[in-house]
């Protein structure tokens, strides 16, 4: 900006003066940069402030490895005291019955898949540490999800049969059937319904923060997505929106080793996910997801930055996907049993903290056992109305689109009462509220 003002003095200024002044203006200028004896001098280019000349030729291709915040080791026991957060019995308790819920949950709704009672679901076996996260945050907090986290509505109070309904897509499902299975949303529990896409959520969680933001409301975005979103475009133009606008958002990447069949090292070749959120500005930390205490503490830093001072973090939970990608997906065919049997009986995020409770005497064996089986029936119950209950009605196939109904929806909704009528016996009516009565 600079050297175009002076070329512009030079071409427009009829006075000498004139010239002199922007010159000297450009001079003091460029003798404003500092230099470092130890760095050398400071570079004056707008796009790159924090760097200094050197006259090394040096290509970079690594920096050191990023850490990995943990409080507890794989036996449940705190590595330094002061990182152990103060939390109450009931607190915590909460938190491990929540990741045995889900745990359970995702038990019986995958045997329902594969019964062929609901059509597709996905498990989160061996990520439910992530449930700590939702732990750290406010509830006013707004959630932008992708599709693996049923815990943090289960947190937030989401109930069982707001679950069950939704994998039914039943007429009391939230979304009226619109959605695949877990593909769940709660306006009263600011958590923003699923969409399938890959990494839509990321820009629009930014974009979010910012509303936030300008609203002055001490709030903020939490969006989750695993590392195989982070190589979506979207992600790059959220983090870096995010950084330059300083919006209040949390970027929680679930980094569990696979993209559906594609293992991390293929996705690429750099230090996961972290490094990226350094190099756009963006506070960043990698923490041990199996951890639930190490992303209790990372997540409750991470929203006071963004509530406080409008920072973007980037938060990487490294974890493991004990179970397939999805009930579509055979995981067998890109890795070992072997493999995940160990991970899922050496490095399990329920059993760590279960450990950790247990060696505070506030859980123990018996109370497990009772939980459990107290549990199990509660879901199944769930189950069993959910199952019960019949499709929403045909007219929600045409609402919630306009406000009021355009020329070629109503065309459509005549269509489908025409063929109906002439093929009954293709349409099971007696499944949808009102039979189709209100077409």
């Amino acid at each position: 900006m600079l050297a175009r003002t002076v070329f512009v003095g030079f071409r427009t200024a009829n006075s000498f003066q004139w010239t002199k002044r922007l010159l000297n203006v450009t001079s003091q200028a460029f003798q404003s940069f500092s230099k470092d004896d130890a760095k050398g001098e400071k570079v004056h280019f707008p796009g790159a402030t924090q760097s200094y000349f050197t006259d090394k030729m040096q290509f970079i291709q690594s920096i050191d490895p990023i850490s990995t915040y943990r409080v507890m080791d794989k036996e449940g026991k705190i590595l330094d005291p002061a990182q152990e957060p103060r939390v109450s019995e009931d607190f915590a308790i909460k938190i491990y019955k929540d990741m045995i819920t889900l745990n359970i949950m995702d038990l019986i709704l995958y045997e329902a898949q594969r019964q062929g009672r609901i059509s597709f679901y996905m498990t989160n076996y061996g990520e439910e540490a992530y449930i700590g996260s939702a732990a750290a945050l406010d509830n006013d907090d707004v959630i932008f999800g992708q599709y693996r986290e049923a815990g943090v509505l289960l947190y937030r109070g989401f109930g069982l049969d707001e679950f069950m309904n939704q994998c039914y897509s039943n007429e009391q499902d939230n979304g009226k059937g619109r959605q695949m299975p877990v593909h769940y949303g709660s306006k009263e529990l600011n958590f923003q319904t699923i969409s399938s896409p890959l990494a839509t959520q990321i820009p629009q969680a930014a974009g979010a923060a910012y509303a936030l933001k300008m609203s002055g409301k001490k709030n903020c975005v939490m969006c989750y997505f695993g590392e195989g979103a982070a190589s979506e475009g979207d992600f790059h133009a959220a983090l870096n929106i995010a950084a330059t606008m300083k919006c209040p958002v949390i970027f929680f990447c679930r980094n569990n080793g696979f993209a559906i069949s594609t293992p991390a090292l293929e996705q690429y070749k750099g230090d996961g996910i972290a490094s990226r959120g350094i190099g756009y500005g963006v506070d960043t930390i990698r923490v041990d997801g199996n951890d639930v205490w190490a992303v209790f503490n990372a997540t409750r830093t991470a929203r006071q930055l963004a509530t406080d001072e409008n920072r973007p973090v980037l938060i990487e939970a490294m974890t493991y996907r004990i179970g397939h990608h999805s009930t579509s997906d055979d995981s067998s065919a890109y890795r070992s049993k072997t493999e995940v049997e160990n991970w899922k009986r050496l490095d399990n995020p329920i059993i760590r903290l279960r450990k950790w409770l247990e060696n505070k005497n506030w859980w123990n064996e018996e109370k497990e056992n009772d939980f459990r089986s107290e549990t199990r029936k509660e879901i199944l119950k769930s189950f069993s109305r959910a199952e019960k209950l019949r499709k929403p009605s045909l007219t929600e196939l045409f609402n919630d689109v306009y406000d009021q109904p355009t020329s070629n929806l109503i065309e459509q909704k005549k269509e489908l009462k025409r063929l109906i009528e002439k093929y009954p016996e293709n349409y099971k009516l007696i499944k949808f509220k009102n039979e189709g009565n209100d077409l």
